[in-house]
Protein backbone atom coordinates (compact mmCIF):
# COMPACT_ATOMS: atom_id res chain seq x y z
CA UNK A 1 0.00 0.00 0.00
CA UNK A 2 1.45 3.22 -0.71
CA UNK A 3 2.11 6.11 2.40
CA UNK A 4 -0.06 8.85 2.06
CA UNK A 5 1.48 11.94 1.23
CA UNK A 6 1.81 13.71 4.59
CA UNK A 7 0.67 11.77 8.23
CA UNK A 8 0.65 15.41 9.70
CA UNK A 9 -0.06 18.90 9.14
CA UNK A 10 2.73 20.38 11.18
CA UNK A 11 5.20 18.85 12.81
CA UNK A 12 7.01 20.47 15.99
CA UNK A 13 10.34 19.77 17.16
CA UNK A 14 10.97 20.19 20.61
CA UNK A 15 8.33 20.47 23.99
CA UNK A 16 9.07 23.25 25.59
CA UNK A 17 6.66 26.31 26.25
CA UNK A 18 7.58 27.61 22.95
CA UNK A 19 6.60 24.89 21.20
CA UNK A 20 3.84 23.61 23.17
CA UNK A 21 2.51 27.19 22.50
CA UNK A 22 3.10 27.22 18.87
CA UNK A 23 1.44 23.80 18.73
CA UNK A 24 -1.78 25.53 20.49
CA UNK A 25 -2.15 27.66 18.15
CA UNK A 26 -1.88 25.89 15.51
CA UNK A 27 -4.27 23.72 16.45
CA UNK A 28 -6.78 26.14 17.68
CA UNK A 29 -6.90 26.76 13.77
CA UNK A 30 -7.99 23.27 13.13
CA UNK A 31 -4.16 22.24 11.77
CA UNK A 32 -3.48 19.04 12.60
CA UNK A 33 -0.02 18.64 14.72
CA UNK A 34 2.35 16.28 15.94
CA UNK A 35 4.58 17.74 19.00
CA UNK A 36 8.26 15.28 19.02
CA UNK A 37 10.42 15.98 22.33
CA UNK A 38 13.46 13.62 22.70
CA UNK A 39 13.45 14.09 26.64
CA UNK A 40 11.50 11.81 28.38
CA UNK A 41 9.25 15.08 29.73
CA UNK A 42 8.04 18.30 28.20
CA UNK A 43 9.48 21.51 29.60
CA UNK A 44 12.76 21.84 28.63
CA UNK A 45 14.95 23.85 30.88
CA UNK A 46 11.38 25.02 32.47
CA UNK A 47 11.80 21.26 35.12
CA UNK A 48 11.20 20.79 38.60
CA UNK A 49 12.88 18.13 40.47
CA UNK A 50 10.67 16.64 43.28
CA UNK A 51 13.03 15.38 46.54
CA UNK A 52 10.99 14.67 49.68
CA UNK A 53 8.18 16.74 49.08
CA UNK A 54 10.14 19.61 47.77
CA UNK A 55 9.62 20.94 44.35
CA UNK A 56 13.00 22.58 43.25
CA UNK A 57 13.52 24.66 39.89
CA UNK A 58 16.85 23.41 37.93
CA UNK A 59 17.15 27.08 37.08
CA UNK A 60 14.52 29.52 38.30
CA UNK A 61 14.01 32.27 36.09
CA UNK A 62 12.45 35.03 37.33
CA UNK A 63 8.86 35.63 35.86
CA UNK A 64 6.33 39.05 35.99
CA UNK A 65 2.84 39.28 35.96
CA UNK A 66 3.17 42.00 33.49
CA UNK A 67 3.69 39.67 30.75
CA UNK A 68 1.50 39.99 27.98
CA UNK A 69 1.95 36.48 26.81
CA UNK A 70 0.81 34.45 29.88
CA UNK A 71 -2.20 36.65 30.11
CA UNK A 72 -3.16 35.73 26.11
CA UNK A 73 -1.67 32.23 25.70
CA UNK A 74 -3.73 29.59 25.18
CA UNK A 75 -3.84 27.04 27.60
CA UNK A 76 -2.71 28.99 30.21
CA UNK A 77 -6.01 29.92 32.18
CA UNK A 78 -5.43 27.71 35.22
CA UNK A 79 -1.78 29.05 36.04
CA UNK A 80 -1.44 29.99 39.12
CA UNK A 81 1.22 33.02 39.79
CA UNK A 82 2.24 33.49 43.32
CA UNK A 83 3.85 36.86 43.73
CA UNK A 84 6.63 38.35 45.37
CA UNK A 85 6.61 41.20 48.36
CA UNK A 86 6.54 44.54 45.94
CA UNK A 87 10.17 45.37 45.00
CA UNK A 88 13.02 43.86 46.52
CA UNK A 89 15.29 43.62 49.51
CA UNK A 90 18.58 45.04 49.12
CA UNK A 91 21.50 43.81 51.32
CA UNK A 92 23.95 46.58 51.72
CA UNK A 93 26.49 47.58 54.82
CA UNK A 94 25.15 44.30 57.26
CA UNK A 95 21.12 45.90 56.87
CA UNK A 96 18.59 45.43 54.61
CA UNK A 97 17.08 47.77 52.33
CA UNK A 98 13.36 47.77 50.29
CA UNK A 99 13.19 49.31 47.06
CA UNK A 100 11.77 49.59 43.81
CA UNK A 101 8.01 48.49 45.56
CA UNK A 102 4.69 50.30 44.20
CA UNK A 103 3.72 53.01 47.42
CA UNK A 104 1.76 51.22 50.11
CA UNK A 105 -2.04 50.22 50.73
CA UNK A 106 -4.08 53.46 51.05
CA UNK A 107 -2.33 54.79 47.73
CA UNK A 108 -1.90 58.84 48.81
CA UNK A 109 -1.35 58.08 52.46
CA UNK A 110 1.12 55.58 52.12
CA UNK A 111 2.92 57.24 49.06
CA UNK A 112 2.67 60.61 51.67
CA UNK A 113 4.60 58.61 54.27
CA UNK A 114 6.80 57.39 52.02
CA UNK A 115 7.87 60.98 51.61
CA UNK A 116 7.55 62.48 55.28
CA UNK A 117 10.92 59.83 55.67
CA UNK A 118 12.56 60.78 52.59
CA UNK A 119 11.94 64.50 53.51
CA UNK A 120 13.05 63.72 57.37
CA UNK A 121 16.38 64.04 56.26
CA UNK A 122 18.37 67.32 55.52
CA UNK A 123 17.87 68.66 51.86
CA UNK A 124 16.60 72.09 50.01
CA UNK A 125 13.69 73.19 51.97
CA UNK A 126 11.97 73.87 48.09
CA UNK A 127 12.00 69.84 47.21
CA UNK A 128 9.33 69.28 49.61
CA UNK A 129 6.70 71.35 48.12
CA UNK A 130 7.67 69.75 44.98
CA UNK A 131 6.95 65.94 46.75
CA UNK A 132 3.88 67.51 48.20
CA UNK A 133 2.65 68.24 44.73
CA UNK A 134 3.39 64.60 43.38
CA UNK A 135 1.91 62.98 45.85
CA UNK A 136 -1.42 64.38 45.35
CA UNK A 137 -1.08 63.05 41.82
CA UNK A 138 -1.39 59.54 43.33
CA UNK A 139 -4.63 57.52 42.61
CA UNK A 140 -4.78 53.83 43.21
CA UNK A 141 -5.27 51.22 40.05
CA UNK A 142 -7.21 48.65 39.78
CA UNK A 143 -6.20 45.05 41.43
CA UNK A 144 -4.47 42.64 39.08
CA UNK A 145 -7.27 39.87 38.52
CA UNK A 146 -7.69 36.75 36.92
CA UNK A 147 -6.07 37.67 33.17
CA UNK A 148 -3.31 35.32 34.95
CA UNK A 149 -5.02 32.27 36.58
CA UNK A 150 -5.29 34.15 40.18
CA UNK A 151 -7.50 35.28 42.35
CA UNK A 152 -8.29 39.30 42.30
CA UNK A 153 -6.98 39.62 45.82
CA UNK A 154 -4.14 37.31 45.25
CA UNK A 155 -1.95 40.14 43.14
CA UNK A 156 -2.92 43.38 44.28
CA UNK A 157 -0.98 46.16 42.68
CA UNK A 158 -0.70 48.36 45.69
CA UNK A 159 -0.64 52.15 44.47
CA UNK A 160 0.81 53.36 41.48
CA UNK A 161 2.45 56.80 41.11
CA UNK A 162 1.61 58.50 37.98
CA UNK A 163 -0.06 55.58 36.10
CA UNK A 164 2.75 53.14 37.24
CA UNK A 165 4.92 54.46 39.61
CA UNK A 166 6.88 51.90 41.42
CA UNK A 167 9.09 53.55 44.12
CA UNK A 168 11.74 53.31 47.49
CA UNK A 169 8.50 51.95 49.72
CA UNK A 170 8.25 53.34 53.21
CA UNK A 171 4.63 52.80 53.97
CA UNK A 172 3.20 49.36 55.66
CA UNK A 173 4.41 46.66 53.44
CA UNK A 174 5.47 43.44 55.17
CA UNK A 175 9.14 43.30 55.37
CA UNK A 176 11.69 42.40 58.07
CA UNK A 177 11.83 44.62 61.15
CA UNK A 178 14.31 45.73 63.35
CA UNK A 179 16.91 48.20 63.78
CA UNK A 180 18.82 47.19 61.18
CA UNK A 181 16.37 47.67 58.69
CA UNK A 182 15.68 50.90 57.16
CA UNK A 183 14.69 52.65 54.13
CA UNK A 184 16.92 55.26 52.28
CA UNK A 185 20.48 53.92 51.27
CA UNK A 186 21.28 56.22 48.11
CA UNK A 187 21.58 59.45 49.49
CA UNK A 188 19.49 62.50 49.82
CA UNK A 189 16.87 63.21 47.21
CA UNK A 190 17.46 59.51 45.33
CA UNK A 191 14.64 57.71 46.05
CA UNK A 192 12.26 60.30 44.23
CA UNK A 193 14.27 60.73 41.26
CA UNK A 194 14.51 56.99 41.12
CA UNK A 195 10.86 56.63 41.07
CA UNK A 196 10.75 59.20 38.58
CA UNK A 197 12.98 56.99 36.20
CA UNK A 198 11.17 54.00 36.81
CA UNK A 199 7.61 55.43 35.91
CA UNK A 200 8.72 57.36 32.80
CA UNK A 201 10.09 53.95 31.65
CA UNK A 202 6.99 51.69 33.08
CA UNK A 203 4.85 53.92 30.95
CA UNK A 204 7.48 54.41 27.79
CA UNK A 205 5.90 52.52 24.91
CA UNK A 206 7.70 49.61 23.97
CA UNK A 207 8.56 50.64 20.65
CA UNK A 208 10.17 54.02 21.87
CA UNK A 209 12.57 51.84 24.03
CA UNK A 210 12.95 49.95 21.48
CA UNK A 211 14.12 53.17 19.10
CA UNK A 212 16.54 54.29 21.96
CA UNK A 213 20.57 53.84 20.89
CA UNK A 214 21.80 50.58 21.78
CA UNK A 215 24.52 49.22 23.64
CA UNK A 216 25.60 47.41 27.03
CA UNK A 217 23.26 47.63 29.39
CA UNK A 218 26.41 48.39 31.95
CA UNK A 219 27.47 51.09 29.83
CA UNK A 220 24.02 52.91 29.38
CA UNK A 221 23.39 52.58 33.41
CA UNK A 222 25.91 55.28 33.18
CA UNK A 223 24.03 57.66 31.21
CA UNK A 224 20.79 57.43 32.91
CA UNK A 225 21.22 60.54 35.30
CA UNK A 226 21.19 58.91 38.57
CA UNK A 227 23.87 58.90 41.24
CA UNK A 228 26.36 56.27 40.89
CA UNK A 229 25.64 54.92 44.53
CA UNK A 230 21.83 54.05 43.00
CA UNK A 231 23.01 52.95 39.39
CA UNK A 232 25.82 50.24 41.94
CA UNK A 233 23.50 49.51 44.31
CA UNK A 234 20.24 49.00 43.07
CA UNK A 235 20.49 48.68 39.10
CA UNK A 236 23.31 46.69 38.70
CA UNK A 237 22.17 43.98 40.90
CA UNK A 238 18.44 44.16 39.70
CA UNK A 239 19.49 43.88 36.12
CA UNK A 240 21.69 40.88 36.61
CA UNK A 241 19.50 39.17 38.40
CA UNK A 242 16.82 39.46 35.88
CA UNK A 243 18.91 39.44 32.97
CA UNK A 244 20.83 36.69 34.61
CA UNK A 245 23.55 38.74 33.55
CA UNK A 246 26.35 39.57 36.16
CA UNK A 247 28.26 41.85 34.07
CA UNK A 248 25.47 43.40 32.45
CA UNK A 249 26.46 42.93 28.54
CA UNK A 250 23.01 42.57 27.31
CA UNK A 251 21.62 45.23 25.24
CA UNK A 252 20.53 48.52 26.85
CA UNK A 253 17.15 47.55 25.02
CA UNK A 254 16.54 44.42 26.58
CA UNK A 255 17.52 45.63 29.76
CA UNK A 256 15.13 48.79 29.57
CA UNK A 257 12.24 45.88 28.73
CA UNK A 258 12.98 44.01 31.66
CA UNK A 259 12.89 47.11 33.86
CA UNK A 260 9.73 48.10 32.08
CA UNK A 261 8.70 44.54 33.55
CA UNK A 262 9.59 45.12 36.67
CA UNK A 263 8.24 48.30 36.89
CA UNK A 264 5.13 47.60 35.64
CA UNK A 265 4.32 44.67 37.20
CA UNK A 266 5.22 42.43 40.13
CA UNK A 267 8.17 39.46 40.45
CA UNK A 268 6.31 36.20 41.04
CA UNK A 269 6.87 32.26 40.66
CA UNK A 270 4.41 29.52 39.19
CA UNK A 271 2.62 27.32 41.83
CA UNK A 272 4.04 24.09 41.82
CA UNK A 273 7.14 24.55 39.86
CA UNK A 274 8.30 25.77 36.82
CA UNK A 275 7.08 22.66 35.06
CA UNK A 276 3.64 23.67 35.56
CA UNK A 277 3.79 25.96 32.50
CA UNK A 278 4.49 23.23 29.91
CA UNK A 279 2.24 20.71 31.73
CA UNK A 280 -0.33 22.52 31.83
CA UNK A 281 0.48 23.62 27.84
CA UNK A 282 0.84 19.96 27.28
CA UNK A 283 -2.50 18.93 29.07
CA UNK A 284 -4.49 21.19 27.22
CA UNK A 285 -3.74 19.96 23.90
CA UNK A 286 -5.81 16.95 21.91
CA UNK A 287 -4.86 13.75 23.03
CA UNK A 288 -1.56 11.80 21.26
CA UNK A 289 -0.51 15.41 20.04
CA UNK A 290 2.81 15.22 22.10
CA UNK A 291 4.88 12.07 21.95
CA UNK A 292 8.09 12.38 23.79
CA UNK A 293 11.25 9.76 23.68
CA UNK A 294 11.53 10.30 20.09
CA UNK A 295 14.32 11.92 18.65
CA UNK A 296 14.68 13.96 15.26
CA UNK A 297 17.76 13.43 13.46
CA UNK A 298 17.30 15.71 10.55
CA UNK A 299 14.47 17.95 9.07
CA UNK A 300 13.30 19.24 5.93
CA UNK A 301 10.37 21.32 4.81
CA UNK A 302 7.65 18.52 4.42
CA UNK A 303 9.10 15.98 6.82
CA UNK A 304 11.23 15.04 9.73
CA UNK A 305 13.46 11.57 10.36
CA UNK A 306 13.44 10.28 14.01
CA UNK A 307 15.47 7.63 15.44
CA UNK A 308 12.66 5.59 16.63
CA UNK A 309 9.94 6.29 14.16
CA UNK A 310 11.97 6.92 10.76
CA UNK A 311 10.22 9.40 8.34
CA UNK A 312 7.14 11.28 9.69
CA UNK A 313 5.86 13.47 6.50
CA UNK A 314 4.37 17.09 7.08
CA UNK A 315 3.44 19.83 5.32
CA UNK A 316 5.82 22.32 7.54
CA UNK A 317 8.17 21.97 9.97
CA UNK A 318 8.67 23.58 13.08
CA UNK A 319 12.24 23.62 14.78
CA UNK A 320 11.23 24.72 18.80
CA UNK A 321 14.15 23.71 20.78
CA UNK A 322 16.72 25.02 22.14
CA UNK A 323 19.20 27.31 20.29
CA UNK A 324 22.32 24.44 20.09
CA UNK A 325 19.66 21.72 19.33
CA UNK A 326 18.17 24.29 16.42
CA UNK A 327 21.86 24.95 15.09
CA UNK A 328 22.30 20.97 14.88
CA UNK A 329 19.06 20.83 12.59
CA UNK A 330 19.41 23.67 11.16
CA UNK A 331 22.46 24.30 9.75
CA UNK A 332 23.83 28.00 9.56
CA UNK A 333 21.48 28.94 12.41
CA UNK A 334 23.44 31.39 14.75
CA UNK A 335 24.45 29.73 17.82
CA UNK A 336 24.57 32.88 20.84
CA UNK A 337 26.25 32.93 23.52
CA UNK A 338 24.62 31.49 27.19
CA UNK A 339 24.73 32.63 30.81
CA UNK A 340 25.57 30.14 33.18
CA UNK A 341 23.46 29.81 36.71
CA UNK A 342 23.81 27.74 39.22
CA UNK A 343 20.44 27.10 42.02
CA UNK A 344 20.92 26.25 45.02
CA UNK A 345 18.53 24.58 47.02
CA UNK A 346 18.73 24.58 51.20
CA UNK A 347 15.92 23.78 53.52
CA UNK A 348 15.76 24.61 57.30
CA UNK A 349 13.11 24.09 59.88
CA UNK A 350 12.94 27.95 61.27
CA UNK A 351 12.68 30.27 57.64
CA UNK A 352 14.94 33.69 57.55
CA UNK A 353 12.89 36.36 57.79
CA UNK A 354 12.36 38.29 54.61
CA UNK A 355 8.54 39.57 54.54
CA UNK A 356 8.29 37.65 51.11
CA UNK A 357 10.81 39.69 49.32
CA UNK A 358 13.48 38.55 46.44
CA UNK A 359 16.72 39.13 48.40
CA UNK A 360 19.67 40.95 46.34
CA UNK A 361 23.49 41.75 47.58
CA UNK A 362 24.36 45.27 46.73
CA UNK A 363 28.14 45.02 47.28
CA UNK A 364 28.11 41.69 45.50
CA UNK A 365 29.72 40.04 48.41
CA UNK A 366 29.65 36.44 47.30
CA UNK A 367 28.68 34.26 44.67
CA UNK A 368 24.64 34.40 45.11
CA UNK A 369 23.26 36.91 42.89
CA UNK A 370 19.56 36.93 44.39
CA UNK A 371 18.04 34.59 46.67
CA UNK A 372 14.46 34.41 48.30
CA UNK A 373 12.24 31.61 50.88
CA UNK A 374 10.74 30.04 47.99
CA UNK A 375 8.13 28.50 50.24
CA UNK A 376 7.14 31.58 51.48
CA UNK A 377 5.77 32.76 48.17
CA UNK A 378 4.77 29.79 47.43
CA UNK A 379 3.72 27.34 49.89
CA UNK A 380 3.31 24.13 47.90
CA UNK A 381 7.18 24.10 46.97
CA UNK A 382 7.93 22.53 50.85
CA UNK A 383 6.66 19.68 53.08
CA UNK A 384 4.81 21.66 56.09
CA UNK A 385 6.71 22.75 58.67
CA UNK A 386 10.27 23.08 56.20
CA UNK A 387 11.37 26.26 54.72
CA UNK A 388 12.73 26.13 51.53
CA UNK A 389 15.67 28.50 50.64
CA UNK A 390 16.44 28.74 47.07
CA UNK A 391 19.87 31.02 45.82
CA UNK A 392 20.98 31.28 42.15
CA UNK A 393 24.60 31.84 41.29
CA UNK A 394 25.52 33.51 38.10
CA UNK A 395 28.46 32.59 35.77
CA UNK A 396 30.94 30.56 37.04
CA UNK A 397 30.42 28.42 40.18
CA UNK A 398 32.92 28.25 42.49
CA UNK A 399 34.92 25.70 43.39
CA UNK A 400 32.76 24.01 46.42
CA UNK A 401 29.67 25.93 45.54
CA UNK A 402 28.01 24.78 48.60
CA UNK A 403 30.18 26.15 50.88
CA UNK A 404 30.80 29.64 49.35
CA UNK A 405 26.89 30.13 49.20
CA UNK A 406 26.26 28.93 52.80
CA UNK A 407 28.51 31.42 53.92
CA UNK A 408 27.44 34.11 51.73
CA UNK A 409 23.62 33.33 52.71
CA UNK A 410 24.62 33.76 56.47
CA UNK A 411 25.20 37.19 55.52
CA UNK A 412 22.23 37.59 53.68
CA UNK A 413 19.94 36.57 56.02
CA UNK A 414 22.05 37.24 59.49
CA UNK A 415 21.50 33.55 60.36
CA UNK A 416 23.99 30.89 61.07
CA UNK A 417 23.36 28.81 57.92
CA UNK A 418 25.82 25.77 59.18
CA UNK A 419 23.19 23.32 59.81
CA UNK A 420 20.64 23.96 56.98
CA UNK A 421 20.48 20.79 54.52
CA UNK A 422 21.50 20.76 50.79
CA UNK A 423 18.76 19.22 48.85
CA UNK A 424 19.98 19.84 45.43
CA UNK A 425 22.56 21.49 43.38
CA UNK A 426 21.99 22.09 39.94
CA UNK A 427 24.16 23.89 37.25
CA UNK A 428 23.25 24.95 33.55
CA UNK A 429 26.00 25.91 31.42
CA UNK A 430 23.58 26.62 28.98
CA UNK A 431 20.75 28.50 30.99
CA UNK A 432 19.77 31.63 28.73
CA UNK A 433 20.61 32.67 25.86
CA UNK A 434 23.04 36.43 25.82
CA UNK A 435 21.66 38.86 24.04
CA UNK A 436 24.88 40.76 23.34
CA UNK A 437 24.20 43.90 21.70
CA UNK A 438 23.00 44.28 18.71
CA UNK A 439 20.37 42.29 19.43
CA UNK A 440 17.29 41.55 16.85
CA UNK A 441 14.67 41.51 19.32
CA UNK A 442 12.83 40.25 16.27
CA UNK A 443 14.49 37.42 14.20
CA UNK A 444 13.20 35.57 11.32
CA UNK A 445 11.13 32.87 12.26
CA UNK A 446 10.53 31.46 9.20
CA UNK A 447 13.75 30.15 7.11
CA UNK A 448 11.84 28.86 4.08
CA UNK A 449 7.99 28.03 3.38
CA UNK A 450 7.33 25.00 5.27
CA UNK A 451 10.92 25.69 7.67
CA UNK A 452 10.07 27.66 10.39
CA UNK A 453 11.92 27.88 14.16
CA UNK A 454 11.07 29.73 17.40
CA UNK A 455 11.97 29.83 21.27
CA UNK A 456 13.82 32.30 23.35
CA UNK A 457 16.84 32.84 21.24
CA UNK A 458 14.60 34.37 18.25
CA UNK A 459 13.12 37.64 20.81
CA UNK A 460 14.28 37.85 24.36
CA UNK A 461 15.80 35.02 26.65
CA UNK A 462 12.70 35.37 29.09
CA UNK A 463 9.46 33.51 28.96
CA UNK A 464 7.57 36.68 27.25
CA UNK A 465 10.53 36.13 24.36
CA UNK A 466 9.87 32.03 24.15
CA UNK A 467 6.04 32.79 24.49
CA UNK A 468 6.19 35.53 21.75
CA UNK A 469 8.48 33.91 19.33
CA UNK A 470 6.02 30.78 19.81
CA UNK A 471 3.06 32.98 18.54
CA UNK A 472 4.99 34.60 15.26
CA UNK A 473 5.90 30.86 14.20
CA UNK A 474 2.56 29.79 14.54
CA UNK A 475 1.16 32.71 12.58
CA UNK A 476 3.59 32.70 9.69
CA UNK A 477 2.63 28.87 9.57
CA UNK A 478 -1.12 29.37 9.57
CA UNK A 479 -0.48 32.35 6.46
CA UNK A 480 1.89 29.70 4.38
CA UNK A 481 -0.95 27.08 4.71
CA UNK A 482 -3.57 29.00 4.33
CA UNK A 483 -5.45 27.33 7.12
CA UNK A 484 -8.39 28.68 8.03
CA UNK A 485 -10.51 25.56 8.31
CA UNK A 486 -8.85 21.94 9.27
CA UNK A 487 -6.83 20.50 6.43
CA UNK A 488 -7.58 17.03 6.37
CA UNK A 489 -8.28 14.41 9.00
CA UNK A 490 -4.42 13.14 9.63
CA UNK A 491 -2.87 9.72 10.37
CA UNK A 492 -1.82 9.35 13.53
CA UNK A 493 2.18 9.30 14.31
CA UNK A 494 3.07 6.01 14.54
CA UNK A 495 4.49 4.97 18.20
CA UNK A 496 6.56 1.71 16.59
CA UNK A 497 8.89 1.71 14.20
CA UNK A 498 7.93 1.88 10.44
CA UNK A 499 9.69 -0.17 8.22
CA UNK A 500 10.58 1.85 5.00
CA UNK A 501 8.86 1.38 1.52
CA UNK A 502 10.63 0.57 -1.47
Amino acid sequence: MLEPAYQVDVVVVGAGVAGLSAAHRLTSAGVTTAVLEAAPWVGGRMSTEKVDGFRLDRIGQLLFTSYPQLGHSPGLDALVLRPFAPGVLLHSEGRHHRAGGPAGAGGARSAFHAVRAFASAPRPPASLPKARARVRALRPVPPVVAAYGMPGAAVTELGRFDGGLPCFDAGPQPAPSGPADRVQPFGIGTPLRLRAALARIATTPVDRLLARPEQPAGQALAARGLPARTVDGFLRPLLAALLCDPDLTTSSRCADLALRAFASGRLCLPEGGAEVLPELLAASLPPGTVHTGVRVTSVATNAVTTAEHGVIRCRAVLVATGARSAAELLPGLRVPGFHAVTVVHHTTGEAPATGGYLLLDSERGGPVAHTAVVSGIDPSRAPAGRALVSSTVLGPPPADVDTAVRRHLARLYGVPTARWETLAVHHTAEAVPAMRPPHDLRRPVRLLAGLYVCGDHRDTSTLQGALRSAHRAASAILTDLGAHRPLHTADPTPTTPRKAVA
